[in-house]
């Protein structure tokens, strides 16, 4: 099995905690089993690219998820920051101007379009006013996004079988909103166990509190990787 496709390499933790120092404390305690961590607004604004920095220097991937959503200018200027660090997959939103202008500036990295935030439920798809599914609409910004560019989604379990139907092997799909069947659903409207993602076709699953708030986060890491291994 190549190393990438290997369970450990296919978890991504997220280190949804305020401080540098938490998240570096929590990465260690998790290393050698994980060795892929997201790095999202909260964990940035407080440290910038130096946790990203800090993460790559011991060995692990980093995701930069700050979803990248603005006119193209601004969003390919953002992107091109991150040719100096050492950032494997970073997030923007699934709307063909931004992709275009992220995947013009990414130069190594990775960019993923998200499609619809797994907090999303049926009545605030209503309340927007689309007249399709929350499906529908996954799907329609994952083409949309691939055509722009990108080089993958991010998307909820629930869709993501349809979703790599619609893309093909190629794609890199990521997918939060995993459930372990003994954790809670928190603020999650769209979720799913980490091997029914993983079988539905999701190339990285992304955990954070299932995990970083557990009362052993190296078992429940250890665990997961068990499950989609």
């Amino acid at each position: 099995m190549p190393a990438q496709n290997q369970p450990r390499h296919r978890l991504i933790v997220a280190l949804d905690v305020p401080t540098a120092a938490q998240a570096l404390a929590l990465a260690d305690s998790l290393a050698p089993q994980v060795g892929f961590f997201k790095v999202g607004l909260q964990l940035f604004l407080d440290a910038g690219f130096a946790v990203c920095d800090a993460l790559s220097k011991r060995g692990h991937k980093v995701m930069l998820d700050l979803k990248f959503h603005d006119i193209p200018q601004t969003v390919a200027l953002a992107t091109a920051q991150l040719a100096n660090h050492d950032i494997a997959l970073a997030t923007v939103h699934g709307y063909p101007q931004v992709v275009a202008a992220a995947a013009k500036a990414k130069g190594r990295t990775k960019i993923l379009a998200v499609t619809v935030l797994t907090s999303l439920g049926h009545e605030e798809l209503a309340q927007s006013g689309f007249a399709g599914t929350l499906a529908d609409l996954v799907v329609l910004r994952a083409e949309t996004s691939l055509a722009a560019g990108a080089d993958g989604i991010v998307c909820s379990p629930l869709e993501t079988s349809l979703v790599r139907k619609a893309l093909g092997t190629k794609a890199v799909i990521a997918t939060p909103g995993i459930r372990p069947l003994d954790s809670a659903r928190d603020d999650q409207t769209r979720t799913a166990t980490p091997q029914a993602a993983i079988a539905a076709g999701a190339d990285y699953i992304i955990v954070g509190r299932p995990i970083t708030k557990a009362a052993d986060p190296a078992a429940a890491a250890r665990a997961i990787i068990d499950e989609i291994g």
